[in-house]
């Protein structure tokens, strides 16, 4: 894939998200700000589906993982032991001439600013965790900061849940939530932004047993992503070496995704409103998607826990095996995995319209919507049918019912948001009781009784 093949499906998903209500700048009618986005009626639902199918996956199909809905603001000393408030930083570089600041693992050490070709200074420690204040008086008595991670809330609160559920080891805790980070550098859309939700699970074990619970975790974290649709030949686990790994980790494997673009190199700035995300492994387009590591017992020994084996007597403190995903990165795979083009279109019923289509090939559990309702005329009387019918699968379903041009122009609009079957309404269905359903990918249409709609609906969208 070339470098302008790249950057026009970037740009073209970009554009269809902000079209179609998935993703657009926050605030933008007063520019928006950087590193900030809003999801939209399509975006909410997506990301609303994302984290239902993680859920469902990963704790109410587990006997072994329980739940947890954290604060975002906690008392600081949570970040003092955890080692955020001292070393949680990224490396940075300014410009001397034009003093923009940019990560330094984006850059050479030889490089210009790619703004104004100037020079940049050494590199500096930044601590991207947002600070604010809690109380009326702004002083370093009242300093505490927005989270940074969703980890550190399970840790502090691991005695408590595991007393609570009395479980025992191996046993996870769960939890999605919002996370911030001042990134020095947002970009690629919503690849890097400084503000993100996290589907994080803290899954503790026997020190002893703590390579069978890794491998197990990448091997199920890879296979999510696979059973919702993903192409696995887009998917690849990095195994990160040396400096790569972060102070508390035995060891970090990332789910890679191969991204449209680069993992180094300037942006376009009004797509990206900053700099590329680096790749892990450094080739062109891999970059991490999720990462699972090995915590240790880092985080559980700064916090003072133990555990004692009820059975065996033993006491000792647990490593921590972490799958982490943000939903936003998730959900960027998602939709670029899903991105179609067709050229010349997929009708062959007349030759009138060649144009190139859009299917939005989403997974049936991710598509925003699972039906449209679509009467093939504004009549009163075939209106009062489709609405019925709405009206009876929306208690189950996310239903859209559009009613709005054409019913080959209304097809394509809902292949663009990815929604998987179209019921259209015509005049026959007032006499047979009967409709057509469409099928997304495949374009095939049945004719089914409306009486049994529901049921086949449901069927179809549970196989």
């Amino acid at each position: 894939m070339n470098k302008k093949t790249e950057q026009d499906i970037m740009e073209k998903l970009v554009s269809l998200c902000k079209q179609r209500g998935f993703i657009f700048p926050s605030s933008e009618i007063y520019g928006g700000l950087q590193g900030f986005w809003d999801f939209g009626p399509l975006g909410v639902e997506l990301k609303n589906n994302i984290k239902k199918s993680w859920w469902k996956r990963f704790v109410q199909m587990r006997s072994d993982v329980v739940g947890l809905d954290s604060t975002i603001i906690t008392n600081p000393t949570v970040w003092e032991k955890s080692g955020h408030i001292g070393g949680f930083s990224d490396k940075l570089v300014e410009c001397k001439k034009c003093h923009h600041r940019f990560k330094a693992d984006d850059f050479t050490s030889n490089a210009k600013c790619p703004d104004c070709k100037g020079e940049f200074t050494g590199e500096r420690n930044f601590n991207t965790m947002f600070k604010t204040f809690v109380g009326p008086v702004e002083n370093s008595s009242t300093t505490a900061y927005l989270r940074p991670e969703t980890a550190q809330n399970i840790f502090v609160n691991f005695d408590t849940v595991r007393a609570a559920m009395r479980t025992k080891i191996p046993f996870g805790i769960a939890q999605i939530g919002k996370s911030f980070r001042n990134e020095i550098t947002p970009g690629n859309f919503i690849f890097r932004s400084r503000e993100f939700e996290q589907m994080e699970l803290e899954y503790f074990v026997n020190p002893k047993e703590d390579k069978k619970w890794f491998e197990e975790w990448v091997n199920q974290s890879m296979q999510w992503f696979i059973d919702l649709g993903i192409d696995k030949n887009n998917l690849r686990k990095y195994e990160q070496k040396g400096k790569e790994l972060a102070h508390y980790a035995k060891e970090t494997i990332d789910i890679e995704y191969n991204f449209p673009f680069s993992s180094h190199g300037a942006c376009p700035p009004v797509l990206w409103h900053g700099r590329r995300g680096s790749a892990s492994g450094g080739d062109k387009g891999f970059a991490e998607l999720m990462g699972i590591s090995n915590r240790t017992d880092h985080d559980l020994k700064a916090h003072g826990f133990t555990y004692k084996d009820e059975v065996t007597k033993e006491e000792f403190i647990p490593y921590v095996i972490e799958p982490s995903v943000g939903v936003e990165r998730a959900a960027l795979a998602f939709l670029l995995d899903a991105y179609t083009e067709i050229e010349g279109g997929r009708t062959t019923t007349t030759d009138s319209n060649k144009e190139k289509e859009v299917v939005l090939k989403l997974h049936k559990d991710l598509a925003p919507y699972k039906v449209a309702i679509l009467p093939l005329s504004k009549k009163e009387n075939l209106t009062e049918l489709a609405l019925e019918i709405y009206d009876s699968l929306k208690s189950k379903h996310m239903v859209m019912y559009d009613q709005v041009a054409s019913i080959g122009r209304r097809y394509r609009r809902q292949d663009e948001i990815g929604t998987p079957y179209c019921v259209t309404v015509d005049f026959d269905s007032l006499e047979d009781k009967a409709v057509t359903v469409r099928d997304r990918d495949t374009m095939e249409q049945e004719r089914i009784s409306i009486a049994e709609l529901a049921k086949y609906i449901n069927k179809k969208l549970e196989s």
